[in-house]
């Protein structure tokens, strides 16, 4: 069909003030598209979809844009939907739930929850810019999962757009409820390759009274672990716990304390005398983002995602470091521990590309996967999430049962999906 057939058709659904060409800026991982298309409604999403669908066109969700590169490149990529005009905010702060349109931004959402001493216990990266349907599809949390969990813990309704157009529901708006499948905890880290998140409801917590960090200078990486260990097996009710790492740096474990100022100051003396002889500072609540750092980097180097045991902290840094010194590399990371973790590598590109593969097989043959969020240009890219295990033919079938034609985010997850 003639592109401006298809453009006027797109209009009808959306108006055609809100279809555009797409330009330079809406590549996904270096493949351009068509065009973007702005629906303001899951109305008006389900249609585009529709539309999207009969036609073989392959579609591409797209919130604040912070993580579109993560993952493989689309196989195609025709249109970019924009979700920035679903932004509506309902908080029913007496039920502790909020629900929020895919579009919202993270920070307007807090700001929201802030105004009745809530708010959503996940510190995601770049929140002024990341969206609600953003961050569930890239399951982005940060050093709160450790207290509050994650956001597959958190979230507990979802209205998505599959395919074809269907809406679908799933849970409700109170924390109790067995509304149907657990829609919402398969769509959380699909990457828009199953369905369109257009809105989602999570439980929220209460502000904290107070909240104090310290941080803790330790001489090596086996101080480092025994740290983190003992913090762990305490009695304490730390919020969240992480270290940060460099080739040209000690390590620094952070923690994060919540409550009355009477309880933080009772944490603190047992902190103080878990880390001795170590030193113990106050830190500043900015180090929390420490991770958004990593992409800051000018090297233009590569940043993966690790999950890893705990008690395999020390042994995975230590493989870091090793790979770092023999390739003439250097490295940043933020772990923490829960055994999550982000880490940067700065080296030529073919020294990367050795060094990721290298460091993969090590991390999953213990168990673990590490997911490449981001590669240089210029050389052939290594797969971006690693070996699927024996779940790869039940997430085909996931796949094929909710998108058969392929229309959504078409080879950017896990075996090409």
């Amino acid at each position: 069909m003639p592109t401006t057939a298809i453009d006027e058709r797109l209009g009808t659904v959306v108006g055609p003030a809100n279809v555009r060409p797409a330009n330079p800026g809406d590549t996904v991982a270096g493949v351009a598209p068509r065009f973007v298309i702005e629906p303001a409604s899951e109305e008006e999403v389900g249609a585009v979809l529709r539309l999207a669908n009969d036609e073989g066109l392959a579609v591409i969700p797209r919130g604040g844009g912070t993580k579109l590169d993560w993952g493989n490149p689309p196989s195609r990529a025709d249109v970019i939907l924009s979700l920035r005009r679903l932004g509506v905010v309902e908080h029913a702060w007496a039920d502790m739930t909020v629900t929020a349109e895919a579009g919202c931004p993270v920070s307007h959402l807090q700001e929201v929850l802030a105004q009745h001493g809530q708010r959503l216990a996940v510190d995601v990266l770049w929140p002024e810019r990341a969206t609600i349907g953003g961050i569930l599809a890239a399951n982005d949390s940060g050093a709160l999962r450790l207290r509050y969990g994650g956001l597959r813990d958190l979230i507990i309704g979802v209205t998505v757009a599959l395919a074809d157009g269907t809406l679908a529901a799933s849970g409700g708006k109170v924390v109790k409820n067995v509304a149907g499948y657990d829609l919402s905890k398969l769509m959380t880290g699909s990457l828009g390759t199953l369905g369109v998140i257009t809105q989602a409801t999570f439980r929220v917590h209460p502000l904290p009274h107070a909240s104090r960090t310290l941080s803790v200078s330790v001489r090596s990486l086996g101080e480092m672990q025994e740290l983190i260990l003992a913090i762990q097996d305490s009695a304490l009710a730390h919020a969240a716990l992480q270290v940060r790492l460099a080739s040209d740096a000690a390590p620094v474990v952070d923690v994060l304390l919540e409550g009355t100022e009477a309880g933080l100051a009772a944490q603190e003396a047992e902190i103080r005398e878990l880390a001795k002889p170590a030193s113990v500072s106050a830190g500043s609540s900015a180090i929390w983002a420490a991770r958004e750092e990593l992409w800051s980097a000018g090297d233009g180097g590569a940043i993966a995602k690790l999950s890893v045991l705990p008690s395999e902290l020390e042994a995975t840094i230590e493989h870091v470091a090793d790979l770092a010194s023999r390739h003439g590399a250097s490295w940043e990371a933020v772990m923490q521990a829960t055994g999550l973790g982000w880490l940067r590598l700065g080296a030529p590109a073919e020294a990367l590309r050795a060094m990721l593969q290298e460091l993969r097989a090590s991390v999953e043959e213990h168990g673990g996967s590490l997911v490449v969020l981001r590669q240089p240009s210029g050389v052939e890219q290594i797969d971006a999430w690693g070996s699927g295990g024996d779940a790869l033919p039940l997430m085909r079938a996931v796949k094929q049962q909710l998108d058969p034609r392929g229309t959504l985010s078409p080879g950017r997850f896990v075996g090409g999906i």
